[in-house]
């Protein structure tokens, strides 16, 4: 694997744990007990996972196309915009940084996490689950906004962009998308996102934290797969 491979790998890596750091960090604000943001309630949990993601790509993008998301590099390479032999090497980058991005977030919200006893809102701070537990309703869901997400990043290539305004977009997106789809799952629309801080959740110590659900887990793996192939689809039908 030649260097340039190697950096775009990293970036995928590094990105992905500056997404998790900031956007389960909006969640461990909002969520747990003593912090100085504690229910401030969705708009700003939406905010902050839309500007998490922006700052994610501003600082992995001039390494790499900044995917950040196993389900966006899926529907890039079927689109033809990605080489398919590095799909897996990413899809680990990105898995692999969304734990260590989760890990951060628990060191910088130390104290709080004994301070909360609800298990629900600790799960909630790394992980996403639905607000009514139904797995084909779930998955729908899930489908709907990753399917919007990479048809609209692969439209986005159709335009004329002013240079640097990119990421500003794609937060742009990221907003409108937990705005008016997360509601029923919480909006995971990428396997790496949840499967990452799931994984932290249930190996980091946190006397509070119960169950990591891992019934649910496959939904925000399985949805955003096949949100993204479809949006893949009908990217290539109209291109």
């Amino acid at each position: 694997m030649d260097t340039s491979s190697m950096t775009q790998i990293f970036s995928e890596f590094l990105g992905t744990m500056i997404l998790i750091l900031l956007g389960d960090g909006v969640c461990a604000a909002v969520n747990l007990k003593k912090s100085k943001a504690e229910a401030s309630g969705w708009i700003v949990i939406a905010f902050g996972w839309a500007m998490a993601v922006t700052m994610a790509v501003y600082i992995s993008g001039f390494m790499g196309p900044a995917h950040l998301n196993p389900a966006v590099t899926i529907a890039m390479a079927m689109a033809g915009n990605f080489e398919w032999g590095l799909v897996v090497p990413f899809i680990i980058a990105q898995v692999l940084g969304a734990v260590v991005g989760a890990f951060l977030v628990w060191l910088a919200y130390l104290p709080h996490w004994n301070q909360t006893e609800d298990q629900g809102a600790v799960l909630g701070t790394f992980a996403t689950g639905p607000a009514i537990r139904n797995y084909p309703a779930n998955m729908i869901t899930e489908i709907i906004g990753t399917f919007v997400l990479v048809l609209g990043l692969l439209s986005f290539s159709q335009n004329t962009i002013t240079d640097g305004l990119t990421p500003l977009i794609v937060g742009a997106l990221i907003l409108a998308i937990g705005l008016s789809l997360g509601g029923p799952t919480g909006y995971a629309i990428n396997p790496a996102r949840d499967f990452g801080p799931r994984l932290a959740h249930q190996l980091l110590p946190i006397s509070t934290k119960g169950t990591s659900d891992w019934a649910y887990s496959w939904v925000p793996i399985v949805g955003p797969v096949i949100g993204a192939v479809i949006a893949a689809g009908v990217y290539m039908l109209m291109v």
